[in-house]
């Protein structure tokens, strides 16, 4: 009977601890700091149980999202959050976001309690000036060997890969969004005018609507970076042999870059556009809005611009107007299409208080499941290779995601630059279109301006 009442009193001491350690850490969550922003809602209590994977098993304590709710809403991210809880009933997840997070939560940076994981994109974000402060974790070697919760490497299955920082990783893509040249195939195939395939079937069908008395080509002259992203970047990557490394050497500002001869061809091929009378003069006054209702109502053919057109303009989108994407437009017949993205990353914080449920959580999203939830919620393209031709994304996207999963793509990186060069590259194509400067004083004007940030 000794024994019996030894053992007892034994397990009565141990269940005793187990509950008073329960109610210690339950006492520790509700000492935790608030966010800036409000917590975003939960589609579902972290509670809720489901077998976790293997790239999550055993996380615990608490982790911090931030992300920023804009044109692709918030749907998405309460979707993979939720499922992310689902799979770590022992982790407190805290989504900050909204339309302003970027400033509410910038003094939280700047005193280094940032949360642990955060999507870079909106008003207010600027990923190049996070890494040079030092804000971003070291994500290079992680990202060599990360795989998602398929077991797949990542960096295998990204359409676009992060970017590099002088030969460091601090941030992945997100969002991959294209630049390139859209035009209406159905009117297209009316008139008997071919898609072009490269500069010179460009060219010729040009040609052919000038004839018809429509203007070929306008663009977005009140922001020129359409213009360069759509079609100045892919020449000057197809121009260095199909290699984007160029578009790197452009945004780590290396000297000389920007009067070298791939560069200088590239704006050849744009001066005979002009010379050509393919480029409507009147652009350099137009809005976007201006240029793409020009476009729709046909008083143009073609115009550069990125994959959020079509839903951009849905409202005012003629009846029987099918909207075709094209890459590139300026590589030699034969040469492959190049992509010249635009991206939003995510990174994890380099004073993250749980990296490791960050990495996790990166891992887990980075899915094909995930990629297509993404296309459907937002209208917009994951960094993912994923199938989407049974999915209800709309014609665009899944026209853009059959040229990323294609060989005959060149994929560049995004070209990122401070303020004041991107505002040289936006003056400078202006003024050559404007024929007031030539490709070697496009160039001198970057070197400049390069120089000075240097």
């Amino acid at each position: 009977m000794t024994n019996v009442k030894k053992k007892s009193v034994i397990i009565t001491l141990v269940l005793l601890l187990a509950v008073s350690m329960l109610a210690a850490c339950s006492g520790a969550n509700k000492e935790t700091e608030k966010p800036a922003a409000t917590e975003a809602p939960k589609e579902t209590e972290a509670t809720t149980s489901s077998e976790p994977t293997a790239a999550t098993e055993g996380l615990t304590g608490e982790f911090e999202i931030q992300y920023f709710v804009g044109g692709y809403g918030d749907k998405w991210w309460k979707h993979v959050v939720s499922e992310f809880e689902k799979a770590n009933p022992n982790l407190k997840v805290t989504q900050t976001a909204g339309s302003q997070i970027n400033e509410q939560m910038r003094p939280r940076w700047i005193q280094g309690t940032p949360p642990d994981f955060v999507y870079i994109d909106g008003a207010g974000s600027n990923e190049a000036q996070m890494v040079t402060d030092g804000q971003l974790l070291d994500m290079t070697e992680f990202l060599k060997e990360a795989k998602n919760k398929d077991g797949k490497a990542l960096l295998d299955i990204a359409i676009g890969q992060p970017t590099d920082y002088a030969g460091k990783n601090f941030t992945m893509p997100l969002v991959f969004g294209s630049w390139g040249t859209f035009y209406d195939k159905a009117w297209f195939a009316k008139q008997g005018w071919e898609k072009p395939t490269d500069f010179e079937s460009f060219l010729a069908v040009s040609e052919k609507i000038k004839a018809s008395g429509v203007s070929p080509y306008i663009h977005t002259g009140v922001y020129p970076y359409y213009i360069n992203g759509g079609l100045l970047n892919s020449a000057i990557v197809s121009e260095n042999g199909n290699d984007g490394s160029i578009i790197s050497r452009m945004a780590s500002l290396e000297e000389g870059v920007f009067k070298s001869e791939p560069i200088m061809k590239a704006l050849d091929k744009v001066v005979q556009m002009r010379d050509k009378g393919l480029v409507d003069p009147g652009s350099i006054a137009l809005n976007h809005t201006d240029s793409q209702m020009a476009f729709l109502q046909h008083k143009a053919a073609f115009i550069p611009n990125g994959l959020w057109l079509e839903n951009e303009m849905i409202k005012d989108v003629p009846a029987g107007f099918e909207f075709d994407f094209i890459p590139s437009i300026m590589q030699d017949k034969g040469e492959k299409y190049v992509a010249i993205p635009y991206t939003a990353s995510v990174a994890i914080a380099e004073k993250a208080k749980n990296p490791e449920a960050a990495k996790a959580f990166l891992q887990f999203i980075f899915t094909e499941k995930y990629a297509v939830d993404w296309a459907e919620m937002t209208g917009a393209i994951m960094n993912v290779k994923a199938d989407l031709s049974t999915s209800s994304a709309g014609p665009v996207v899944k026209t853009a995601m059959d040229y990323f999963n294609s060989t005959e793509l060149v994929v560049a990186p995004a070209l990122i630059v401070n303020a004041d060069v991107e505002k040289a590259l936006q003056d400078s194509i202006i003024a050559l279109l404007d024929k007031r400067i030539t490709p070697a004083e496009w160039g001198e004007r970057m070197e400049k301006a390069a120089a000075a940030a240097r």
